[in-house]
């Protein structure tokens, strides 16, 4: 305890000492945690957004019907379709699957679509059809493979191939950005608070060298270093989640965004506040070890 007391003293009388550089040190972690979590919530939206997109990703396997086919399809030709998506299912590329009939593809395109069903008169063209949902978007083309050549009593089987492989390559950019502008921002934060600690180090170089030659370890000159670079962190995350806390308070209404109807939706804000804080408390600590290693080879 009285070790503690003493690295709690000595940082805290570093910060009285130097509280120029940090506040510099503490602004500069509040700038990238502020980008950062605006980068998360922002970020993860999108991914989220991707992710349901690709969700919508369907196969469909259309039956032949009476109105676009020679022989409709019969039931045993459903049932042997039935056994062939099975047989995918067994695999884990299938979600869920379903049946719907011509009838119930009517009033569906009734309820979506209802100027186009009066123009035809009560006359039904839909066909029967499975609908298959992928557990992964990417794995719609592999499921339509499985259905090539098509079956006895299949008219087609499609999954909208130039649509579908759009939104998997939006989504894989999105992902990708997402990733990268974190990455980037992370290093640039790391280096920005490793320069601006650097100052408060270099004007006590002459002090922490005297502690080197009277005989005191590595870690006992570092340590107050390094607690002082966790205050600054902690200090800047803090403020960063006060300012986008308020940004989230006024911005998001002035938006007008209402995202109750999807599953599309940010991080929640306690994990994007907490990975901030947390953070910012790693970035100081790791910028202060960085900026610190030169001055301890006396």
């Amino acid at each position: 305890m009285t070790r503690l007391r003493l690295l709690i003293s000595e940082a805290l009388h570093s910060i009285r000492a130097n509280l120029s550089t940090t506040v510099a040190a503490m602004m500069t972690v509040f700038i990238g945690m502020f980008l950062l979590g605006v980068c998360i919530a922002l970020g993860s939206w999108m991914v989220s957004w991707s992710n349901h997109t690709k969700k919508e990703i369907t196969v469909n396997v259309y039956f032949c019907a009476a109105e676009t086919c020679k022989k409709p399809a019969t039931n045993a030709q459903k049932e042997q379709t039935l056994l062939r998506i099975n047989q995918i299912n067994a695999q884990g590329l299938i979600k869920k699957f379903r049946y719907v009939s011509k009838e119930t593809a009517w009033q569906q395109m009734q309820k979506s679509n209802p100027d186009l069903t009066r123009g035809l008169r009560g006359t039904n063209p839909l066909p029967d059809a499975y609908k298959i949902t992928p557990k992964r978007g990417e794995d719609a083309g592999k499921i339509a493979a499985f259905f090539r050549p098509l079956p006895a009593g299949v008219q087609d089987v499609n999954y909208n191939k130039k649509v579908s492989e759009r939104v998997l390559k939006v989504a894989k950019v999105i992902e990708f950005s997402f990733a990268l502008m974190v990455l980037i921002l992370l290093v640039a934060s790391t280096a920005l608070v490793a320069n601006t600690i650097r100052l408060s180090i270099f004007s006590r170089r002459r002090e922490i060298e005297v502690m080197k030659l009277v005989g005191a370890t590595n870690w006992f000159v570092r340590l107050p270093f390094m607690l002082e670079g966790l205050i600054c962190g902690f200090g800047g995350a803090i403020l960063a989640v006060i300012l986008l806390s308020i940004t989230k308070i006024v911005a998001m209404p002035a938006l007008n965004l209402d995202f109750a109807t999807t599953d599309v939706h940010a991080w929640p804000f306690a994990l994007t506040a907490f990975l901030m804080v947390l953070t910012g408390l790693v970035l100081g600590a790791i910028g202060t070890g960085i900026t610190l290693r030169r001055f301890l080879q006396v």
